[in-house]
């Protein structure tokens, strides 16, 4: 399975917790925030103003 911009993101922490080697990086505290119970990766990305597609190819090449 790939990680996708549709994805909920405790879903993405649940089944890739190497992902949060990328959420680190770029400083973001998701377990740690009650929107990421609800929130899609996009979601979140576009709130703090991450490019989505950049993540997701940092992302996916981690969890590879």
């Amino acid at each position: 399975m790939k990680i996708t911009k549709e994805m909920p993101i405790t879903e993405i922490i649940e089944l890739y917790p190497k992902a949060m080697e990328v959420f680190s990086k770029y400083n973001l505290g998701c377990l740690g925030c009650i929107a990421a119970r609800f929130e899609t990766l996009e979601d979140g990305l576009v709130a703090h103003g991450i490019n989505v597609d950049e993540f997701l190819a940092e992302v996916n090449k981690v969890v590879d």
